[in-house]
């Protein structure tokens, strides 16, 4: 499924986009932890379906898994 998301200098500053689209997946996963559910991003997003939204959090989920060191602030915690 993440074969959906691509990253192109020219497209939105090289941010991963579902492709074909100016939609990133950061501005999906942001709206999910906003609390907004599958079906009010799909509203906002009327040409996206489930399988764009799965593709993201696969993304998200893949990219984090690399062993990199990511600085977290407390005050949010």
């Amino acid at each position: 499924m993440a074969a959906r998301i691509v990253s192109d200098p020219a497209v939105m500053m090289g941010k991963p986009v579902i492709q074909g689209t100016r939609v990133t997946v950061e501005g999906i996963l942001e709206r999910l932890a906003a609390g907004e559910s599958e079906a009010q991003v799909l509203s906002a997003l009327p040409r996206r379906n489930h399988d764009d939204i799965l593709a993201a959090i696969e993304f998200a989920a893949r990219f984090m898994r690399a062993d990199v060191i990511y600085p977290v602030d407390q005050r949010a915690a």
